[in-house]
């Protein structure tokens, strides 16, 4: 008769504990479940693996078997020493599930407990992601996905997108995630939220940054401009005397939630170009008439 060391055949130590245990066969039941398996020798392996879990989850049982077993290995040649079997067994479990070792060792007994009509599993629950707009993470949206592979169910799924949603947020879909066993309830689904880049906002947490062109008169005097906002478009006061990188704050224009974000414009001061005749003579009109060197502060530091 061959020796089974059902700890390796759930895959856990010798001294494992009992809800360890109980997790452990639940993993394994789950992969080789006759229903869902697509093992070529999963019959065989879900009844291994529900042997080996009636052996050891009962701590009579699992102390006879430790008496014996811990000399040898899996499938190596094994005879009980005399009045061995029978020994804490506890009746026949009529389902003909049991190996030969199972029975000389337990006397048969109780119920296998992982039997394929009687195994109950809650079904695990499905992570994806799924890419959203800047615009949908403001305002909100809905959106029809493709159900993600393991679903309980095939085809599409509705999608409400809450306003105000970051990249890393989760979207749980109760009852959407893997289909349960024996009856059970289904996992859930979680949606993992990514923000996709704009081309012309820039989002931190729930703030928004916006790189704001302007001429360096509007720098220089100060001015009135249209700045867009993904609420709508409004007029932004430049104040004289701005400089490149200058951010000015918008509250309460970034992304909203019960403390909305901000909306951050960075003044970026464009130079026209000297593509004309005209264009040249005017530097060269403002570089004579303007007492300024730029570069002072560095090198008065230098």
């Amino acid at each position: 008769m061959e020796y089974k060391d059902y700890y390796e055949i759930l895959g856990v130590a010798r001294d494992v504990s009992p809800e360890d245990l109980k997790k452990a066969y639940r993993k394994m039941a789950r992969k080789y479940h006759p229903d869902v398996s697509k093992e070529a020798n999963a019959e065989e392996k879900f009844k291994e693996v529900g042997e080996a879990y009636e052996a050891l989850k009962d701590p009579q049982k699992r102390a006879q078997y430790d008496q014996f077993g811990s000399n040898y290995q899996n499938g190596q040649s094994f005879t009980p020493p005399p009045g061995w079997g029978g020994q804490g067994g506890g009746g026949a479990s009529g389902q003909g599930d049991f190996s030969n070792f199972f029975e000389n060792m337990f006397g048969g007994g109780g119920g296998m407990g992982g039997g394929r009509d009687n195994f109950y599993a809650a079904g695990e629950d499905v992570n994806a992601k799924i890419t959203v707009t800047l615009e949908d993470a403001f305002n909100g949206a809905k959106k029809t996905i493709r159900r993600p592979s393991g679903s309980a169910e095939t085809g599409t799924l509705n999608v409400k997108i809450p306003a105000g949603i970051t990249s890393g947020k989760k979207i749980r879909l109760s009852g959407q995630g893997k289909a349960g066993m024996g009856g059970s309830k289904p996992g859930d689904l979680y949606l993992e939220i990514a923000v996709a880049p704009h081309a012309h906002y820039r989002l931190e947490d729930k703030n928004i940054f916006l790189d704001l062109p302007i001429a360096p008169w509007e720098a220089a005097l100060g001015g009135k401009v249209t700045v867009p906002t993904l609420a709508g478009k409004i007029n932004l006061t430049i104040p004289a005397g701005a400089k490149s990188g200058q951010k000015m704050r918008l509250k309460g224009r970034g992304l909203p939630s019960k403390e909305s974000g901000d909306q951050f414009v960075v003044l970026q001061i464009m130079t026209p170009p000297a593509d004309s005749d005209e264009a040249t003579l005017l530097y060269q009109q403002m570089a004579e008439e303007f007492a300024f060197n730029p570069r002072e502060a560095l090198e008065k530091a230098l």
